[in-house]
């Protein structure tokens, strides 16, 4: 796979316009109240599983419309409170079966891992949380479900599920409130973007391959899916074009990242034919923060680093916690 978009030097200075809503911050603080107003508490159960160094537990907790929302909760056995790290999935992802996920509790952490409302049938081992809404014509996938308002959109109830997810966790009596991260690949890192511009209790970000960043670019130059999905869909409803951008904007990742003060650190692969570098790059460098880093991975796609990347957010995130 040869590069995909800019050279190095040009990305990491590539800041473009990207619009944004002048009602974002209220559209975000009504949602998240409306869904807040439904909200019960979060539950945990014992899960069966052959583990037994690890507790591991079945977590259902109240996300967009107090919609019950099903995850895994896996920490180290002991007393005391410990940092936590919160893990959204990739696309077309599930949470799969407990005990799956195992390196950051076995690095210290307590991990809660989201499942992701109406997927989990692409790829790994399966999710189970519904999505009870409709959609009107849509292609199929899940980015142009209800894309034409902002009130219906897909990623309106995604992004409530992971920023109400941030406030279960600080009420666990086994995590450190004060040092919660947020972390995923791909979607999963375009959802970790949303809940740490939504959520002040989010103290640091690892994006990994960031997707759903600088939607109009994104749409126009991605040679892979999902973005395609919504240009196909264009190409279809010729006259939706200005109502599906305004619609994005509510949901890019850049105009959440104009809101994160947390610590970050990023990851790009160069050749990433899925998520173009600057669309990553033009997250990064709308940043907030003041204490944010990008690794760059010049030869992988969206793979990115994988266990590399991993190891470097240990290293990093200790660093901060």
């Amino acid at each position: 796979m040869p590069l995909t978009d800019l050279p190095l030097d040009d990305l990491r200075t590539f800041r473009p316009h990207v619009a944004e809503p002048d009602d974002f911050d209220d559209f975000w603080s009504r949602t998240l109240a409306e869904s807040r107003e439904l909200a019960v508490a979060p539950e945990r159960a014992p899960t069966v599983t052959p583990i037994t160094e690890i507790v591991v537990e079945d977590l259902a907790f109240s996300g967009f419309g107090g919609e019950r929302i099903r995850g895994w909760v896996t920490r180290p056995r002991g007393e005391g409170r410990f940092p936590a790290v919160v893990e959204y999935i990739g696309y077309g992802g599930g949470r799969g079966i407990p005990g799956e996920h195992l390196r950051w509790a076995a690095a210290g952490y307590v991990h809660v891992l989201m499942d992701t409302r109406g997927q989990g049938g692409t790829w790994g081992s399966g999710g189970d949380t519904p999505d009870p809404h409709g959609s009107d014509s849509a292609t199929p996938g899940y980015m142009t479900r209800g894309i034409t308002s902002r009130e219906e959109y897909y990623y309106r109830r995604l992004f409530t599920d992971a920023a109400l997810l941030i406030d279960a966790v600080q009420g666990f009596p086994f995590v450190d409130s004060g040092r919660i991260a947020v972390t995923g690949a791909s979607q999963g890192g375009g959802i970790s973007l949303a809940a740490a511009g939504l959520h002040p209790g989010v103290r640091a970000v690892m994006p990994d391959v960031p997707y759903l960043c600088h939607f109009r670019r994104s749409v126009e130059l991605t040679p892979e899916h999902p973005f395609r999905e919504i240009e196909r869909y264009l190409a279809v409803h010729r006259d939706r074009v200005d109502a599906v951008f305004e619609t994005l904007s509510y949901f890019d990742g850049v105009n959440f990242a104009r809101r994160i003060t947390a610590p970050a650190l990023f990851s790009v692969g160069l050749m990433d034919a899925v998520v173009l570098p600057s669309s990553v790059f033009a997250a990064y460098n709308h940043l907030a923060a003041e204490d944010a880093e990008i690794e760059v991975y010049p030869f992988n796609g969206h793979e990115g680093g994988q266990i590399a990347q991993w190891l470097r957010q240990t290293e990093w995130l200790a660093a901060r916690f």
